[in-house]
């Protein structure tokens, strides 16, 4: 990249003179560089090290879903814990628009009489209405950390919203499909895997559109919700060729399901997101359909704070170890097999 700038700033120069600078001060970096870096060609910033220090870098985030905590039954807690035991409710930032996930019953009577998209306001007491995967499992975490599942706040969270809240304390951790990758980690902390799933396609049945990669979004419009994984990988498919270049990304919202919307409306031709969301969207629309194969291997976890949260993570593993066990496909029969078919069982773990 220098090598790239300095060529570049060398075309107002006017030649073989300015090549014989750029020569000249290639010797003196080239004397300067064994006396100034002790391990030579291959110390720490030069040669093979810059290399093998990216490398090591890639390595360490291959598999972000086995970078969490191991757990802790409670022999561990800390502030992070005492701070929720203190305070007596448990504060969870969640969905509520994703059926299956994190959604409002509409024949409970409390339904429309809290939370709006903006998470600005509290569910009503325990958010009853509430519903899903993502809800039992917030419900599980409160109940072993407090003795009550329902010593909880649910906060209704958009997509883009989930990591500000989290560093901004507003709310404890967020249950709300989100998938555990290297980015992420650079900001929030998060659980072991409690979720196996990948970015998968939607699209109107009869659309001629059939899959991610095999040339069928060229020159379609596709949504994809801001802050999510979806939108990573269409920007990174598209700078680097995956995707062909006639295909349109631009159209991003708050809240995945928001695309679901510009899809019946037809504003968009297609939506990328998780196909476990996709197959609950399309359970809702019969007009659409999940098309191709998953493109990715993702793995949802619970996201907490970064720093000063490790006896919330450890404790929040060791709930999970159980949940696994006794109450996860309990859940999953409950809300998503009717969308997603047979499990099975939840993703294996590994911690670092």
């Amino acid at each position: 990249m220098n090598a790239r700038r300095m060529r570049a700033s060398l075309r107002g120069w006017g030649g073989v003179g300015a090549m014989a600078v750029v020569c000249a001060l290639a010797a003196v970096f080239a004397l300067l560089l064994p006396r100034t870096q002790p391990g030579g060609a291959d110390g720490p910033t030069g040669g093979r090290g810059v290399a093998q220090g990216d490398q090591a870098r890639a390595e360490a985030c291959e598999k972000p879903e086995e970078r969490s905590l191991a757990p802790s039954s409670g022999d561990l807690d800390g502030a992070a814990v005492q701070k929720i035991r203190k305070r007596g409710k448990l504060v969870v930032g969640v969905d509520q628009n994703s059926l299956g996930w994190g959604y409002r019953d509409p024949n409970s009577a409390s339904n429309g009489s809290a939370s709006n998209g903006s998470g600005s306001k509290d569910s009503a007491s325990n958010g009853s209405d509430l519903k899903g995967f993502d809800i039992d499992l917030a419900r599980a975490i409160a109940k072993d950390i407090l003795g009550d599942e329902t010593q909880i706040i649910f906060r209704a969270v958009p997509t883009d919203q989930r990591i500000p809240k989290i560093q901004e304390g507003k709310v404890d951790m967020v249950v709300r499909t989100m998938t555990i990758d290297c980015d992420r980690l650079k900001l929030v902390s998060f659980s072991s895997p409690y979720f196996q799933t990948g970015q998968q396609v939607l699209a109107p049945k009869g659309s001629g559109i059939t899959g991610y990669d095999d040339g069928s979004l060229a020159g379609k419009r596709v949504c994809s919700a801001k802050g999510s994984t979806a939108l990573e990988h269409l920007e990174a498919d598209k700078a680097d060729g995956t995707l062909p270049a006639s295909t349109n990304i631009r159209t991003t919202v708050p809240n995945q399901l928001d695309c679901l919307v510009r899809l019946q409306l037809g504003e968009v031709d297609a939506v990328v997101t998780d196909g476990a969301l996709a197959a609950s969207q399309a359970a809702q629309d019969p007009t659409v359909q999940v098309v191709g194969e998953p493109f990715t291997d993702e793995f949802y976890g619970v996201a907490m704070k970064k720093d000063g949260a490790d006896d919330l993570i450890r404790r929040v593993n060791q709930i999970l170890e159980d949940y696994r066990k006794n109450g996860w496909q309990t859940s999953y029969d409950d809300h998503l097999k009717k969308y997603l078919g047979a499990s099975s069982g939840p993703p294996e773990v590994a911690y670092k």
